[in-house]
């Protein structure tokens, strides 16, 4: 005797005795073959039995669930879904691709209270393009996330987050937002930062960097936004910065710059903000300020 089965995506298993309507989409098994029935019946869902979710990366999920395991702090249990009874893409903050295996794409964690140390396990997640645990209370190192070529943006900011920032970090080439103000970060702006060739905003003010403002900075022609204020940073703003071609915001305010802007300004007129205050800097103004900068905003 043969009977139909059917598979209601996702997990309904429906079996009945075969028309003579069979189509072609029908699957016609015989029913001998029906036997292992009650095994698939406890994995796709049968009273309070579950087995893991299909369609997903084990790599992603293990990933998701060391970073969890560094959490030490959540008071309002917005990790409460993160368990293996639920596919992770329904997990909270969880992004992910829209086909399969699902891989995730997106992590948005702001403003939810969290406490512990961000798991370099993140780093795995090789899809990830998009990164948020910004007004956090995470402490410890940056993590490392050499590996997410595919990263675009990455907001750590406003946490207590310490220690330097890694070089390794400018091998995710594909940023073009990375925000790590507010945090504790000692030491100077990696050097090769240039190799974030893709990088319009970047922000690290009110941190503890030292060193200068780096030369190869201005090799980052498509940068718009530059924050740098509140930091311990010294030495002269170098000529490159001012020929960036699309500088919206060029903010370096409170650190320990000297020198000054250059006699001779290139046309800088994509810059609406300018923020040099509480620094060390001369105050003679270029002659042609007014025709170089002439879409200024903000000045400080």
């Amino acid at each position: 005797m043969f009977m139909r089965m059917f598979l209601a995506y996702p997990f309904q298993v429906i079996t009945e005795i075969p028309s003579p309507y069979i189509t072609k989409h029908t699957m016609v098994v015989p029913s001998a073959l029906l036997l292992p029935l009650p095994l698939l019946l406890l994995c796709y869902g049968f009273g309070n039995i579950h087995c893991s979710p299909v369609h997903r990366s084990s790599i992603d999920l293990h990933s998701l669930l060391d970073f969890k395991q560094g959490i030490s702090s959540d008071p309002n249990e917005a990790l409460k879904s993160w368990n293996t009874s639920t596919h992770y893409c329904k997990w909270t903050g969880v992004m992910c691709t829209q086909t399969r295996p699902w891989r995730v794409s997106g992590l948005n964690l702001t403003g939810l209270s969290l406490g512990g140390q961000i798991s370099s396990s993140l780093g795995n997640l090789t899809f990830l393009n998009y990164l948020d645990l910004s007004y956090n209370n995470f402490f410890g190192p940056l993590p490392l996330l050499n590996r997410l070529q595919q990263l675009k943006n990455l907001i750590l900011g406003s946490n207590s987050l310490h220690g330097a920032i890694p070089v390794s970090l400018t091998n995710s080439s594909s940023l073009s937002y990375l925000d790590l103000s507010t945090n504790l970060l000692v030491g100077a702006i990696p050097a090769n930062i240039s190799l974030l060739s893709n990088l319009e905003y970047l922000d690290l003010d009110q941190n503890n960097l030292t060193g200068t403002v780096l030369q190869t900075i201005g090799d980052i022609t498509s940068l718009e936004i530059l924050y740098l204020f509140q930091n311990q940073l010294s030495g002269s703003i170098p000529d490159k910065i001012w020929q960036l071609p699309n500088l919206m915001q060029l903010v370096l305010g409170e650190n320990n710059l000297s020198g000054g802007i250059p006699q001779t300004l290139h046309n800088i007129s994509s810059l609406q903000r300018l923020g040099l205050e509480y620094n060390m800097l001369s105050k003679a103004l270029p002659p042609n300020i007014g025709d170089a900068l002439s879409n200024l905003e903000v000045l400080g």
